[in-house]
């Protein structure tokens, strides 16, 4: 185009290019994610800190006026050992078990036994008791009211499973702990001239810290129990056990209707709670009556014939697991701490005799023993033997 001179023009514009559709679409996904980048980006400074993992529980002492299976809340898992001496054994052969045991629960409970497989497992509790018959035989100074426990009706009693010279529990968080502690334990035990009777694994359902646990019935188990430290179970920090392994027919029991189950029991399935009250810890009237004279609580209700107000109001400390070692062969490790197992007797004779839940259950193992006092540090126990 022709310019005249003294009469500027303005420059022509510029060619501008041309955007195609194509080109918009990826402009804008661009700017999109760029978008996007910056919002998380922002929301990634601002985010709070992840909390930090709570700290790995502490381990349980092993030394201590009294063993620790009992004075520590009851952990998830257990495995029960029963252990035979030689019949020439006397308190030496004893005292040399019981001090290869304790090396070995002393170390384990310090994180010392050297075994990189239980690095970082606390915690651990364990006790050892020594069989009524043994004590008997060497002349322990045990309580007076040691004995073997009578024969009860109905009775299924395995004598392989039963029994033992020492009877040592250990209790963890995992399987895994038990079963690596058991080799320590059974090394122990063969280098002191033992043998293994039995052993036996049980286990407890998860339940949040302070809940009752349940039975393979379904039903809460220990609602009623005596707090631990009540003097009225000890014997110069010692006390006896009672064990009794009983098989359950939970098919059976299961297919009753939930009031017949309750019925049975005495206690409400749902809440624990007994017949008479309307919380679990709400203590069982066992004379409150229909107005047609029966009780609210059946005669027959497992929870009337274990009532303390049976016997003096005297109870025993249990701390039961579950276990299930077949399809056809699951239940309760019944282990009950007390004074004098006559209590015991009494209350399995009430059962045996009335008991709703006699025809569901049938015991197939048993065994009574010294729970001993707990070690001192620096020795084992058992060293006043």
């Amino acid at each position: 185009m022709h310019i005249e001179p003294g009469n500027p023009q303005a420059a022509p514009d510029p060619v501008r290019p041309r955007l195609d559709r194509r080109t918009l679409f990826a402009a804008g996904a661009a700017l999109a994610a760029g978008a996007g980048a910056a919002t998380v980006l922002a929301r990634e400074t601002h985010r709070a800190p992840a909390p930090a993992a709570p700290p790995p529980p502490a381990a349980v002492p092993f030394h201590g006026a009294r063993q620790s299976a009992l004075t520590h809340p009851q952990l998830p898992v257990t495995r029960l050992l029963a252990l035979d001496l030689p019949a020439d054994a006397d308190r030496r052969t004893l005292r040399g078990l019981l001090a290869g045991l304790s090396d070995v629960l002393a170390r384990t409970a310090d994180g010392t036994l050297g075994d990189a497989r239980l690095t970082g497992t606390p915690p651990v509790t364990s006790l050892v008791a020594v069989g009524a018959t043994l004590a008997g035989r060497l002349g322990l100074p045990a309580p007076a009211t040691l004995a073997e426990l009578p024969a009860f009706a109905g009775d299924r009693l395995e004598p392989a499973r039963s029994g033992g010279d020492v009877l040592v529990q250990v209790c963890a968080e995992q399987p895994w702990t038990t079963g690596v502690l058991t080799e320590h334990l059974v090394t122990a035990a063969t280098t002191a001239g033992a043998t293994v009777r039995w052993h036996q694994d049980g286990f407890l359902p998860p339940v949040p810290d302070g809940q009752t646990p349940r039975n393979l019935f379904g039903f809460k188990d220990g609602t009623a129990n005596p707090d631990p430290a009540d003097p009225g179970l000890w014997h110069q920090d010692g006390t006896l056990l009672v064990y009794r392994r009983i098989r359950m027919d939970t098919a059976a029991f299961a297919a009753l209707p939930t009031d017949r189950q309750e019925l049975a029991m005495g206690r409400r399935a749902a809440s624990g709670a007994p017949l008479t009250g309307t919380a679990e810890h709400d203590d069982p009237d066992i004379y409150a009556k229909h107005p047609d004279g029966s009780y609210l609580i059946p005669a027959t209700a497992h929870v009337r014939l274990t009532s303390p107000r049976l016997d003096g109001g005297t109870r025993m400390l249990r701390r039961g697991y579950s276990y299930d070692d077949a399809p056809t062969d699951r239940g309760l490790l019944f282990c009950a701490f007390l004074r004098d197992p006559a209590l015991f007797t009494r209350i399995q004779t009430r059962l045996t005799d009335h008991d709703a839940l006699t025809p569901f259950l049938t015991h197939t193992a048993s065994a009574i023993a010294w729970v001993l006092p707990g070690a001192k540090p620096g020795e084992p126990l058992g060293a006043a033997l």
